[in-house]
């Protein structure tokens, strides 16, 4: 069990304890935020966030110098557990970070080393060394780098403040350092952090069903939108549909997999737990139902499509798992995954079958983008055209000027590859990789499979996604796969000896 360092003063430790109550309050803070100021697309909406991810990470290096400079050892998770080995784990947590810092150091590289800026309308070009990365608009790859730095302190401070341990776990952890038989419950953290994510997303739900349902155009009933000005073309506070389907087909597996987890530990705690207290975990289960109905509500055609293949996975896991209960559990779990399709199809079935009727003729448009997009990762293999600079770039690839010419590709996976290059884009995927594969090296939190093959699910979705759309351009949905990201990187598999 980590304790307070002799050196370290009761100044000291409630500075420590302060900084964990400001983190707390900046992480819901964003994750709250971020979907309600119209997906942080806007710019105000950007350095807000950006500015809360910045002071994160001030938080975050100023409780990392309290460890090292008054020889603080705060109290983590998991406390006491001497049977897995953390050398594997310490290995994968630092090389995601020194992953971490090699993609913000492209993307800086990259700025500093920029090959031209685009300003109105026009490529001002400059001096660089073409053995490094550059870009083709400094302007845009900064802007890339200031909020990829502030989502990575959005992440590294997440992960922090969820593994320390509050001052009534730190009690109950003492009280049975010795017994070996103690089962931990679900970190106080982690369920707060998950509640307010959940509740939040239920809540950005009903208003957008809402908000469909009045007829109205406006975002939040008074934001008009440049684009997509129809009311079918938005959803909630999202003024593209899609990128609202995305939000929700990201958020309610994580719900799903917390519900999981609430239920375990009560099951566990049945006889020593209050009435009320033993069964508010259920209340996830009408807020995921609400979330996962949005997609096919939002008339995304895509959106509808994924979550509905989710919704099958997401059965098959269940069912999977609980293959040995009774018929009767496995038939409520039918039960729940079909009220649920049936409360997105009633709302929005007549809509969203006419639009597929012009699914063919969406993808016809999209392929001919790729067509010309391809040809720019043939002139750049290696660096890429700089982080952030697809907009400005494919115009010189336009056939013609009456070419659609797409501020985004809807294509993050070929996007990444433009302006990220084969170089940066290794980089990102092996970040990713290291979190998909987080749960098989033990030394994390340990649960069962079910909970990472729901936030697999969740990644899942979204990468499907971005092969005809773009999540990863905007803030929130960016946000969110952090999040997603950081409760991977907290679990891990039970040893065979103690799985049960």
């Amino acid at each position: 069990m980590e304790s307070a360092g002799r050196s370290a003063s009761v100044r000291q430790v409630l500075a420590y304890r302060a900084c964990d109550r400001v983190s707390g309050w900046l992480i819901c803070f964003m994750v709250v935020f971020s979907p309600w100021a119209f997906g942080t697309t806007q710019s105000w909406a950007i350095w807000t966030m950006n500015v809360s991810g910045y002071l994160l990470g001030a938080v975050m290096f100023f409780k990392f110098w309290l460890r090292f400079r008054f020889n603080y050892r705060s109290a983590r998770w998991p406390p006491g557990d001497v049977r897995t080995n953390q050398r594997a784990s310490r290995f994968t947590v630092t090389s995601l970070a020194v992953l971490t810092v090699a993609i913000l150091a492209y993307c800086l590289v990259s700025a500093l080393n920029a090959r031209a800026s685009y300003q109105e309308g026009i490529f001002v070009y400059r001096e660089h060394l073409p053995w490094l990365p550059h870009s083709y608009d400094q302007t845009r790859t900064w802007q890339t780098f200031f909020n990829l730095l502030a989502l990575a302190c959005f992440f590294w401070s997440t992960r922090d403040w969820l593994l320390g341990l509050t001052a009534e776990e730190e009690r109950v952890s003492r009280a049975h350092v010795e017994d070996a038989n103690y089962r931990r419950p679900v970190p106080a953290r982690l369920r707060v952090l998950v509640w307010v994510l959940c509740l939040n997303g239920a809540l950005l739900g009903a208003q957008g069903i809402a908000q469909r349902l009045s007829g109205t155009n406006k975002l939040l009933w008074f934001q008009e939108t440049r684009l997509n000005k129809s009311a079918e073309a938005q959803f909630g506070p999202y003024a593209y549909r899609s990128n609202a389907a995305q939000y929700f087909g990201m958020v309610w597996p994580v719900g799903l997999a917390f519900w999981w987890m609430l239920r375990r530990e009560a099951r566990r705690t049945r006889e020593t737990t209050a009435g009320f207290r033993r069964t508010r975990h259920h209340w996830l289960l009408p807020c995921v139902a609400v979330m996962a109905a949005c997609p096919i509500m939002s008339l995304s055609r895509a959106g509808a499509l994924v979550t509905m293949g989710m919704i099958l996975v997401a059965a098959m896991i269940f069912l999977l798992a609980w293959r040995r209960r009774h018929p009767s559990v496995r038939f409520g779990i039918v039960l729940f995954f079909a009220l649920v399709f049936a409360l997105g199809a009633y709302f929005g079935w007549d809509q969203f079958s006419e639009r597929m009727k012009q699914f063919d003729e969406g993808l016809e448009l999209r392929e001919k983008m790729y067509e010309t997009a391809r040809l720019i990762t043939h002139d750049y293999p290696l660096f890429g055209t700089g982080p952030g600079t697809f907009d400005p770039v494919f115009q010189l690839y336009r056939a013609s000027t009456d070419e659609y010419w797409p501020a985004q590709l809807h294509n993050d996976w070929l996007e990444t590859r433009i302006t990220f290059g084969w170089l940066g884009s290794a980089l990102i995927g092996a970040a990713l990789l290291i979190v998909l594969g987080r749960w098989f090296v033990p030394g994390g939190l340990e649960v069962r499979w079910p909970v990472p093959a729901l936030l697999w699910l969740s990644v899942a979705g979204c990468f499907v996604h971005a092969r005809y759309d773009f999540p990863f351009q905007v803030y929130s949905l960016q946000l969110l796969f952090l999040l997603v990201c950081v409760l991977l990187m907290l679990f891990s598999r039970r040893p065979a000896l103690s799985a049960r």
